[in-house]
């Protein structure tokens, strides 16, 4: 039995498929298995449905966590619903680079005198466009 270039080429493809969908999903696993260790009572966490908040127990038998959003307010929650453990962060020194001189900073409004005076006469109406002329249809 003989082999064209195409079908090897075909079977290539396959096992290289094959070998990421394996990579992905022990990876997946892995990452899976490291959050469950961090969901702890105490840990501040974040549900699936966008709900910060501490949890104060995790009932095993029943995948039920107690989760206080706020002071006062305690929550039931299944366990798979915790979608991630949130750490606080560091302060991180930003380094902010200066603007150039002259240059205005991304988002700051500048106001050009030239551009925004607009020369009226006694009636009111703009003269700064005389030079266009009407469409003709």
């Amino acid at each position: 039995m003989t082999f064209d270039p195409i079908t090897i080429i075909m079977l290539a493809v396959l096992a290289v498929l094959i070998f990421f969908m394996f990579r992905n999903s022990r990876k997946r696993q892995a990452d899976a298995k490291e959050m469950q260790q961090k969901v702890q009572p105490g840990a501040q966490v974040m549900t699936n449905f966008g709900v910060f908040g501490t949890i104060l127990s995790i009932d095993e038998d029943e995948n039920q966590v107690l989760l206080e959003t706020s002071p006062g307010t305690i929550l039931t929650v299944h366990r798979q619903t915790i979608a991630r453990v949130v750490e606080p962060k560091d302060a991180v020194d930003v380094d902010e680079t200066p603007a150039l001189d002259g240059e205005p900073e991304f988002g700051e409004r500048v106001s050009d005198a030239a551009t925004d005076e607009t020369t009226s006469d006694a009636s009111g109406t703009d003269q700064s466009n005389n030079d266009e002329k009407p469409d003709a249809k």
